[in-house]
């Protein structure tokens, strides 16, 4: 019933920047809270960030605290992932998930889930 779309990643090297975009479609958009989760091999789906439906509450990770920035354009149906400084760490297939309600640090409560995007930060 909501399907999530993401373009954006790619290759960059470390210190580089890119915008990663998830549209999203189907029922309310900004009834929707969207996170950010990322996936490297041989590791754990973990949890990037996360927006409000209004987008007037963000919530980063740790390890991308100052660096990544979530928004959200409601008019236009679209979740963004702003990510500066980027470093080999963060190297992944990167998600946007859609939930009821704004949760954190956990995919838990994500009913819908984009296809994924790479990116890959080169040292």
């Amino acid at each position: 019933q909501v399907q999530l779309v993401e373009s954006g990643g790619g290759l960059v090297q470390a210190g580089g920047l890119l915008r990663l975009s998830c549209a999203v479609s189907g029922r309310t958009f900004s009834g929707y809270a969207v996170g950010w989760f990322r996936q490297a091999p041989g590791k754990e789906r973990e949890f990037v960030a996360a927006i409000s439906g209004s987008g007037g509450t963000t919530y980063y990770s740790d390890s991308v605290k100052g660096r990544f920035t979530s928004s959200r354009d409601n008019a236009k149906n679209m979740v963004y992932l702003q990510m500066n400084n980027l470093k080999p760490e963060d190297t992944a297939v990167y998600y946007c998930a859609a939930a009821r309600s704004l949760r954190v640090g956990t995919p838990v409560g994500y009913d819908y889930w984009g296809q994924g995007t790479q990116v890959t930060v080169s040292s």
